[in-house]
């Protein structure tokens, strides 16, 4: 059985009207056939995160949805909360402080199966903060702005489903350009994803990234690129010069393992987030 599908979503998805990005997170999970599991251990309303998506996902037609809140990493480690999560066809991770969702499962058991079930098959989806933890490389927190500065983000660990890329969410809403070009200036083997709010990019086994939802995703690939980031001091802005950069709204995809857009025929976005087409 091939990996699953990794859907990183920029946050604020719409949950009330037309829930593009959710359905689909749905249906890639079994539809009404789902099994669902929401991990809202990055949110500090604990419980209450995932009831709500619990209950999105139910409105959405799902019957089997296994909310986990898993707060310490005993429990991480819990044999009964291991069990909820053997047997989904869907994850969701959802929003609130990165670092605490990493620090909290990264490394343990809940993670290895996590990382198990999608190498099975199942989708996994993260939302703001879970949309970060998915890369084996995560922005912990930083700052705003559109000029890079050095130390204008913090990097820590995330789960590694993503392993070639480093997500940023959010990204257009606060303002957040800058300090993924500086992370990719110190990272340039990385290709940086910045991710609009109600957008996500579903990967496919085949490392294909499609674009849904109302905004774009902003691709910056420094693989090419020259960068004084190495002996910058302190806050100050760093040079880096050679990017590229690609910004791609709804419908269009992006091969993550060779750098490149993939190119169709008359290629148009399509109102709805759904797939790309030729005519």
């Amino acid at each position: 059985m091939s990996d699953g599908t990794v859907i990183v979503i920029g946050g604020a998805e719409d949950k009330i009207r037309d829930r593009v990005i959710l359905n689909r997170f749905v249906s890639l999970a079994g539809g009404t056939d789902a099994t669902i599991v929401v991990i809202s251990t990055a949110s500090s309303l604990g419980t209450l995160a995932a009831e709500k998506y619990s209950g999105i996902f139910t409105g959405l037609g799902v019957r089997r949805i296994r909310p986990l809140h898993a707060t310490t990493r005993a429990e991480a480690n819990d044999p009964a909360f291991l069990r909820q999560v053997r047997g989904a066809t869907g994850i969701f991770l959802t929003g609130g402080n990165q670092l605490r969702l990493s620090s909290t499962i990264g490394g343990t058991k809940l993670a290895e199966l996590i990382l198990e079930r999608h190498q099975e098959g199942a989708v996994v989806a993260g939302t703001s903060a879970g949309a970060s933890a998915m890369s084996s490389h995560m922005i912990a927190f930083g700052a705003s702005g559109g000029t890079p500065k050095h130390r204008m983000a913090a990097m820590a660990a995330g789960l590694g489903l993503l392993p070639s890329v480093i997500v940023d969410q959010h990204f257009q809403q606060r303002n957040r350009y800058g300090r993924l070009l500086s992370v990719i200036a110190q990272n340039p083997s990385l290709l940086g994803l910045g991710i609009d709010e109600d957008t996500a990019g579903v990967v496919g086994p085949d490392g294909i990234l499609e674009v849904i939802g109302r905004g774009s995703i902003t691709i910056v690939d420094g693989a090419s690129a020259d960068t004084d980031a190495w002996d910058v001091r302190g806050h100050k802005p760093l040079m880096i010069s050679g990017v590229t950069l690609h910004s791609l709204p709804s419908g269009y995809r992006f091969d993550l393992r060779h750098r490149t857009r993939v190119a169709a025929p008359k290629l148009t976005a399509i109102r709805g987030g759904e797939a790309a087409a030729s005519t």
